[in-house]
């Protein structure tokens, strides 16, 4: 009969392949069963599925007509197509005030973060026009207001300044190289999408990308210092030094007018958005305070004809978007630069977009799909490069104004571009007078919030290294340049990996008093130690990056046990038990240092013994003959099961191991393979 129940994790493909036998007073040897084999192809097919479709976005498909399914692929791709017929008339008011509230955000945002990319100030507002639209086709979030954003502009900008060099002048040159940019990013971006290769942007964390944002917020902050205090010979570069350099080395050429302009409106645009947070009701005060700043200091300047002591906007570009493939360049010595400034700003602009949808769909308790979202963007930004408008994603502060507005669907983002489009057909004239100043102050108030010291502390707090990764990137993009910040920032999070992946942890175990369960020493102090048994767990697939790594661990954990004083009676170290069960899998560098590791075990008189091997571990353990070197005997389906065994083994008066629920009639379970026998 059989007395007791393991209460160790077992691997669930082990479970249905496990065959138990008991007789009474009799210890049976058993071992783990190999899983079903399968061909090479299935193998593929398996590992691809779960790299490239881990959510199985057409589980949905089955068991449906051909007509339905064919609806439903349409409806995957165009998810217009399935929000559209549903949508209900009492959205619309939601929708039609959420578009308004945004438009008059996103269309001084979009004008001052043209001129954050060098760019003519009418591109930052086609690009708030058609950009929106497309998005409402092909992407899935419902709060996701497009347009341009601060980050990717800046990083456009400093890109192609550096690209062109300082010889080149010509805007047309500049404009043409955005326009190619874009229309890289947008492929490359659609590439990821169709490719199923989202998981390429995980690669820049959490904390790397926090450091790299409030970089770059604080060196564009200090560069608005140039509009602020009206200075005429400014730095072209955009580390910290050289720009306080250039801001403090003749204060008596500040002008005045532009300081008093920009102390009292960016005193009134923070005001505002202290006033929406403090009271959410008013959100809608944060959302009008830029469009507000730009009519009042425009009627100020006409009035008082303060043109001729400021910079102006000047004519903007009357009519909507104008065609610009013929700007597109997609021959010629500048095409690998183009190429290589649309894989950044592509990143930069998928992480933030993905980000804050995910962020507001989990508010609304619904899903976004992030390879929909890439395939999304992709073609938001090959269209928009093709019709005058520059790299846009999803920015955080005018979807925190979609949201807050009320919006339902992606309707909402429509009814924005369509205000857009009346003020490009109507208004654009009445910003002839607006003064750059504002602009300025306007980038300021809205950068200022992505400095987060206390979200830098949080990391601190939790992950010294995810610090340094925040750290290096901040330092990087502040003290250097931005292309070294976000290096820097993908340098840290990948080595960080490595890191894990090279020096995996390991922990020793003990079996805690009255269970049949066993925990880490160090974590549990309290566990009891087995004597003339060492039980380490391995917490991470055996790689050639990590083998020797876990070998020379191994010997040292064997080194100090074999040092620790021992209770009077105890049994000198005798067994090792790995438990296995974290280990997903193993390669023919893990398998080589296993038998380097039995080999020595065996000059020192002990055993190797294995516990809980998964699917894929066990299979290669037999394929490499691993097994047959071993014994199957050796190999359990359980620590408990594998301690039981060894404890049995040891003299007798020595197993005295605590292990209160061992008596002569226990069956010792082990793994038997149903194959052979």
């Amino acid at each position: 009969m059989v007395q007791k129940e393991s209460h160790d994790h077992v691997n669930d493909t082990d479970l249905d392949n496990v065959e138990v036998i008991s007789i009474k007073d009799q210890v049976i040897s058993q071992a783990v069963q190999r899983p079903p084999a399968k061909s090479l192809l299935q193998t593929f097919s398996t590992t691809s599925k779960e790299t490239l479709f881990p959510d199985d976005p057409f589980r949905h498909f089955r068991n449906k007509p051909s007509h339905r399914q064919a609806i439903m692929l349409m409806q995957y791709f165009f998810p217009i197509l399935d929000w559209l017929p549903k949508y209900k008339l009492g959205f619309l008011k939601n929708d039609f005030i959420a578009g308004i509230t945004t438009a008059s955000l996103s269309i001084p945002q979009g004008i001052a973060y043209a001129k954050l990319a060098n760019l003519p100030p009418v591109v930052g507002l086609y690009s708030c026009f058609l950009p929106p639209m497309v998005y409402a086709i092909f992407g899935s979030s419902r709060d996701l207001a497009v347009g341009p954003a601060a980050v990717i502009s800046i990083v456009l900008g400093t890109l192609i300044r550096e690209d062109l060099g300082p010889e080149v002048t010509d805007p047309r040159a500049h404009l043409s190289l955005a326009f190619t940019s874009t229309f890289f990013a947008g492929l490359f971006q659609f590439s990821l999408g169709f490719l199923r290769l989202g998981f390429v942007i995980d690669f820049l964390s959490h904390a790397a990308t926090v450091g790299f944002v409030a970089g770059v917020a604080v060196a564009v902050c200090l560069q608005q210092m140039r509009g602020i205090l009206g200075i005429q010979n400014f730095t072209k570069k955009s580390d910290v030094v050289s720009v306080l350099h250039s801001i403090f080395r003749d204060p008596a050429h500040w002008n005045w007018r532009t300081v008093v302009i920009g102390i009292c409106f960016l005193t009134f645009l923070l005001g505002m958005r202290q006033i929406s947070k403090r009271n959410k009701k008013l959100f809608w005060l944060s959302a009008i305070a830029p469009v507000t700043s730009v009519f009042l200091a425009t009627v100020c300047v006409f009035a008082t004809h303060a043109n001729e002591h400021l910079s102006i906007v000047g004519q903007l570009r009357k009519g909507i978007n104008p065609p610009s493939f013929k700007e597109l360049h997609l021959t010629g010595p500048l095409v690998s630069k183009a190429m290589k400034n649309g894989v950044i700003v592509a990143i930069i602009g998928l992480m933030e977009a993905i980000a804050v949808g995910r962020t507001f769909a989990s508010i609304k308790n619904y899903h976004i799909d992030g390879n929909k979202e890439m395939i999304a963007f992709g073609m938001v930004n090959m269209t928009g490069s093709c019709m005058s408008c520059y790299i846009t994603t999803g920015a955080m502060s005018r979807t925190a104004v979609n949201n807050s507005a009320g919006c339902k669907t992606s309707l909402s983002c429509i009814f924005m571009a369509l205000i857009v489009m009346v003020t490009l057909l109507a208004l654009t004239p009445l910003f002839h007078y607006t003064p750059n100043v504002i602009l300025s102050v306007i980038i300021f108030s809205a950068l200022i919030t992505l400095i987060d010291p206390v979200e830098a502390y949080h990391i601190w707090k939790v992950d010294k290294i995810d610090f340094l990764a925040c750290l290096g990137a901040f330092l990087g993009v502040c003290f250097q340049s931005i292309q070294l910040g976000l290096l820097i920032a993908v340098a840290i999070s990948i080595g960080k990996i490595l890191l894990h992946v090279s020096r995996p942890h390991t922990a020793t175990l003990g079996k805690i008093a009255g269970t049949s369960i066993y925990r880490s020493i160090e974590q549990y102090p309290k566990a009891v130690r087995i004597p003339g048994v060492l039980i380490v767990r391995i917490d991470a697939s055996i790689y050639f990056s990590n083998s020797n790594y876990i070998r020379e661990r191994l010997t040292r954990y064997i080194e100090e046990e074999q040092g620790r004083d021992k209770l009077p009676g105890e049994s000198a170290l005798k067994y090792l038990i790995l438990d296995l069960t974290p280990v997903m899998t193993i390669d023919t560098s893990g398998l080589h240092v296993l038998g380097e590791i039995l080999r020595n075990l065996n000059l020192m008189e002990m055993q190797l013994v294995l516990a809980n091997p998964g699917a894929e571990v066990i299979e290669r353990l037999h394929r490499g003959g691993f097994v047959d070197i071993l014994g199957q005997r050796w190999i359990f389906l359980t620590v408990d099961d594998a301690v039981h065994y060894c404890s049995m083994q040891l003299p007798r008066d020595n197993n005295v191991d605590n292990h209160e629920d061992v008596s002569e009639c226990d069956v010792i379970v082990q793994i038997i393979p149903k194959f052979g026998l």
